[in-house]
């Protein structure tokens, strides 16, 4: 006997995928972005920051590895309004605003990854220590 629930009009729409072929693009599948917690690193390209940038999520991925650190984003920035800039970015939950964990301008100076890592730690995972950075 059917479902009556079921509506035979209404069955349920599929797409079937082409099967995964590592030498075929039309078969990849773009990771999903902005999932949290994620981290995003904008800097200053005609600063040449790019390697402190890449540093910096290096380090942050050390720490926290996946799933505590879901995503870090590196994003180069090119205009007058943006010269200078070194900033990172928390968005420790779904749907929430970033959270700025520092800005060079505003500090003074670029992030210390023990202070880095220690602001981000207190959002992400309150309780897990950071070793010799706690000190």
């Amino acid at each position: 006997m059917a479902d009556p629930s079921a509506c035979a009009d209404c069955a349920p729409f599929s797409v079937e995928q082409p099967a995964y072929n590592p030498m075929d693009p039309t078969t990849f599948i773009a990771p999903t972005s902005g999932t949290a917690p994620s981290v995003s690193i904008e800097f200053c390209d005609r600063c040449r920051w790019l390697h402190r940038a890449t540093w910096t999520s290096t380090e942050l991925f050390l720490t926290f590895p996946p799933p505590a650190l879901k995503s870090i984003t590196i994003v180069p920035l090119n205009s007058d309004d943006t010269a200078g800039r070194f900033r990172v970015w928390l968005t420790a939950n779904e749907g929430a605003s970033p959270i700025l964990m520092w800005d060079r301008k505003v500090e003074g100076k670029f992030p210390e990854l023990k202070d880095l890592k220690q602001r981000i730690r207190n959002f992400i995972q309150p309780d897990r220590s950071l070793g010799h950075s706690d000190k």
